[in-house]
C-alpha cells in the first residue's frame, strides 16, 4: 500500500507558554512520541513545521508552506509534498493516540474508499487533525483555502468522507495548556529523560 505519514507542528502554543511539541513525555518529547506512533503505523513520519525548530529530531522537517495559517494549511503541505495515495496527517499533540488505533484509520479509508476518513465522538465530534487524506482531495483543500477557509472540516466540500466512531474520546484529548500536560503526564507516569538530555520541566515549581 502506498503510504506516508505527517506531523503537524507549526502552532504558536500560546496558551501552553512554552513549545509543547518539545515538552517531555515518555522518555522522549510530545512530538517525537506522536511522530513514533506515526512512524510505526504506516512506515515513515515527517514534521511540518519550521526546520530550525527541529532540526535536532530523528526525523525530516519540511516548512509549512502556508505558516500562521493554521492546520489546513499544514495539511496542504503534507499533501503537496508526497507521492503516496493514502496520507495519514495528525496534530503533535495527541499523545492518547496508538499506533495499533492509526493502522484502524488507515483500514477503514481504504476500505471505504475515502478521500478522508476521521475519527467522530460518539458526540459527533470530528477530529481532522488525526485523519487519513487521500492525495486526490488536495486540490479541493487548496482550492477552499485559497477562498479563505481555514476551518479543517469546512475545507471537506464536495469530498467523500468516512468516518471511524468505535474508540475511546479520551484518546484525542489535546495539550492546550500547562494543566493539560501535568495532567497528560500524571496519567502516562512522570516522564524520566535519557541522560544525554538533561532538560528541566518548562511547569515544575520553582522554589
Amino acid at each position: 500500500m502506498n503510504v506516508a505519514g505527517f506531523v503537524l507542528a507549526g502552532g504558536r502554543s500560546s496558551r501552553m507558554g512554552a513549545d509543547k511539541a518539545l515538552l517531555p513525555y515518555r522518555n522522549r518529547r510530545l512530538l517525537e512520541y506522536v511522530a513514533e506512533a506515526v512512524r510505526d503505523a504506516v512506515g515513515s513520519a515527517v514534521i511540518v513545521a519550521p526546520p530550525e525548530r527541529y532540526a535536532h529530531l530523528d526525523f525530516p522537517v519540511i516548512p509549512d508552506e502556508n505558516p500562521g495559517q493554521g492546520p489546513l494549511g499544514g495539511i496542504i503541505t503534507a499533501l503537496a509534498c508526497s507521492s503516496a495515495e493514502w496520507n495519514l496527517i495528525l496534530a503533535c499533540d495527541m499523545p492518547g493516540i496508538s499506533a495499533g488505533f492509526l493502522r484502524r484509520l488507515l483500514a477503514a479509508a481504504v476500505r471505504e474508499h475515502a478521500d478522508i476518513c476521521l475519527p467522530v465522538s460518539p458526540a459527533g465530534f470530528p477530529e481532522p487533525l488525526c485523519a487519513v487524506y487521500r492525495l486526490r482531495s488536495l486540490p479541493a483543500l487548496r482550492a477552499a483555502f485559497e477562498a479563505g477557509v481555514r476551518k479543517v472540516t469546512d475545507a471537506f466540500g464536495g469530498l467523500r468522507i468516512a468516518s471511524l466512531k468505535e474508540f475511546d474520546p479520551s484518546w484525542f484529548v489535546n495539550l492546550n495548556t500547562p494543566e493539560d500536560w501535568r495532567a497528560a503526564v500524571k496519567a502516562a507516569g512522570r516522564p524520566r529523560y535519557p541522560q544525554k538530555r538533561k532538560q528541566s520541566d518548562p511547569f515544575r515549581p520553582r522554589g
